[in-house]
């Protein structure tokens, strides 16, 4: 069985309690705009340091963004979007009924 595999039987398992499930989903919009701008980055063959090259963002603020240690400002994302020849989009959706 794989790393991920196990990891993920393991998060399925945490999942099952409410106050864990809870702070999960509180967390997953930063999880979200974390994976958003690294699979951007990536899709676009760029290295941090290509990025920061590209868009005058210091290449440590890049990789904090990309951690988690460092929330990005809707101006910053919309200067990370540029950077890559992309346009930032943000939407609010309904939420799901449980």
């Amino acid at each position: 069985m794989g790393i991920m595999k196990k990891f993920d039987d393991f998060l399925d398992e945490q999942l099952q309690e409410a106050e864990f499930k809870k702070a999960y989903d509180d967390l997953q919009p930063e999880f979200d705009v974390i994976r958003a701008i690294v699979d951007a980055r990536t899709s676009q063959n760029l290295t941090q340091k290509q990025l920061a090259e590209k868009t005058g963002i210091n290449q440590s603020d890049i990789s904090k963004l990309e951690n988690g240690t460092r929330n990005p400002s809707v101006n910053l994302l919309k200067r990370l979007a540029d950077g890559m020849g992309m346009v930032l989009k943000i939407e609010f959706v309904p939420k799901r009924k449980i």
